[in-house]
């Protein structure tokens, strides 16, 4: 619980993007050829002080770090694949071309699930499956749908109402989300 302490009160971390997903797998070489064949990373020079095996692979800006573990089944209860469920935890891409997505699944034999969301009259499709070791991936043209954030100052007035406090102005953190959105819709624009 907050004690009474607004989210306000905290300077907002030097924070610049996601870096990198990290995944646990029983083969780097089947995971990295996932990688690169079904989603198009590159797999990249890592550190060679590790000594462990693993592979770094990178593009769109993230990159993925496995670590190889061919042990996983004994520390994970998925030793039989998961349905797809759309609602799991997964690792989300957009991409500009679902049907080429699904196109390009099909011809690799990949099961996928595919949903739609839609909000006042725009319609985002996703595609799902599963890596080599279940890991469920999302792509999708989740950029249809704008990124409005919440009015935070109403917000923060119900959450400061729920812990019995005093209203919140809005703040520093608001400001620097707005700012960085209208970066983003600039960079986008050009």
């Amino acid at each position: 619980m907050l004690d009474s302490v607004e989210a306000n009160n905290f300077e907002a971390l030097p924070l610049l993007s996601l870096n990198h997903v990290s995944l646990l797998c029983r083969s780097v070489w089947d995971s990295v050829r996932f990688y690169e064949d079904a989603l198009g990373f590159v797999s990249i020079k890592r550190p060679s002080s590790f000594n462990f095996n693993g592979a770094w692979l990178y593009n769109y800006g993230i990159g993925i770090h496995l670590i190889e573990n061919p042990s996983i089944d004994d520390f994970d209860t998925i030793v039989e694949p998961r349905p797809i469920n759309p609602k799991d935890n997964h690792i989300s891409f957009q991409c500009t071309d679902v049907g080429l997505v699904m196109r390009r699944l099909q011809d690799m034999g990949m099961k996928y699930v595919t949903a739609v969301v839609e909000d006042q009259g725009n319609r985002v499709d996703q595609v799902f499956f599963h890596d080599p070791d279940g890991y469920m991936v999302e792509l999708c043209n989740c950029e249809n749908i704008p990124i409005i954030p919440l009015s935070s100052c109403s917000f923060k007035q119900r959450l400061s109402s729920f812990y019995k406090s005093a209203p919140a102005k809005c703040g520093f953190m608001e400001n620097a989300m707005m700012e960085s959105l209208s970066m983003e819709m600039l960079n986008i624009s050009f």
